[in-house]
């Protein structure tokens, strides 16, 4: 359009020929060769989408650079402006390409090798709890996309991009068979009656269970924007959202008796470690039950020392009021 432009105003413009390709040599040309290799092809979807965000921000800030002389140090620079649990998913990345880059003869040795990140300590997205879980059942009703939308969550503690591909098709002999999209992991959870009843309460009309106003699928992130917004319609704190359904559920699975492997055969959790975290959770709770019971038992006060202290109460309260 510039040459245009200028052809049209009787200028001469030179232009070199190839002066918008991709270089040689640089950031920019071993990213798009990644790209094309066979280590890009054998990534999940959801972790391409993730490592193309951060690369396709790497060009833009370096790409021009030549990768052959890229060294620790640049990149300590380049992680440390980003927040920890970013500057981890950057490193993620970067050490991709940098592996592809030794593997293709474009880098003589790995930068990335040596530079080590802490984990940030976190716990990560926030677990409902029953009564939250409650306050979003209360605004919507049985029948609604929104209620639909909880109950898939809650009854197969799935990632929201799993969710948003379920459908009747899915369904085999009482039990939704789906493959998860991050792990490649194939599971069959049976269907919880509750979750039976959600579906033909709300019938969309369509091959996947949700879908956009507009009759679509929804994206993963379209599906996690249009959840949040029905959270904040039900009063509930920000940091409920599709993702805590599925601590959730698996925190019932845990505090109902199942064990770490039958969590993670309903969840797809590849790592037992991870699943016993909510089992440990839910023992220390129904041991403080049986703790405290037991003491009640052990010490149990006597029926004057119980219509004492229900006057004593009621006299420190009026007595607090005085004050």
């Amino acid at each position: 359009m510039e040459a245009y432009q200028a052809a049209s105003q009787g200028t001469v413009v030179a232009r070199e020929i190839g002066a918008g390709r991709t270089k040689p040599g640089t950031v920019n040309a071993a990213i798009v060769a990644y790209y094309n290799s066979e280590a890009w092809a054998m990534l999940k979807l959801g972790t391409q989408r993730a490592r193309r965000n951060v690369l396709t921000l790497l060009r833009q800030e370096h790409g021009d650079k030549r990768i052959a002389k890229l060294t620790a140090r640049p990149l300590v620079a380049v992680l440390s402006k980003r927040k920890p649990f970013a500057a981890r998913n950057w490193l993620k990345t970067i050490r991709g390409l940098c592996q592809f880059a030794v593997a293709a003869g474009l880098l003589a040795e790995d930068p990335t090798r040596d530079i080590k990140m802490k984990a940030p300590r976190s716990t990560g997205f926030h677990s409902w709890d029953e009564t939250q879980i409650e306050q979003f059942e209360k605004r919507h009703e049985v029948g609604s996309k929104a209620r639909l939308a909880l109950g898939l969550l809650l009854y197969t503690a799935q990632r929201r991009g799993d969710i948003i591909r379920l459908g009747r098709q899915h369904v085999r002999d009482g039990a939704l068979s789906v493959t998860q999209e991050k792990t490649g992991t194939e599971i069959t959870i049976p269907v919880h009656k509750d979750l039976l009843a959600l579906i033909a309460a709300a019938p969309s009309g369509h091959l996947n269970f949700l879908i956009t106003e507009k009759g679509k699928p929804f994206t993963a992130a379209g599906f996690g924007n249009w959840f949040a917004d029905r959270c904040n319609e039900a009063g509930l704190p920000k940091g409920c959202r599709a993702h805590g359904l599925r601590k959730a559920a698996c925190r019932r699975l845990a505090e109902s008796g199942a064990s770490a492997p039958e969590i993670a055969a309903i969840s797809g959790h590849l790592s037992i470690r991870e699943v016993q975290r909510y089992i440990a959770a839910a023992d220390r709770k129904m041991m403080a039950v049986s703790g405290m019971e037991k003491m009640q038992r052990a010490f149990a006060p006597s029926e004057t020392v119980n219509s004492r202290s229900q006057t004593d109460g009621a006299g420190l309260q009026i007595e607090g009021k005085k004050r």
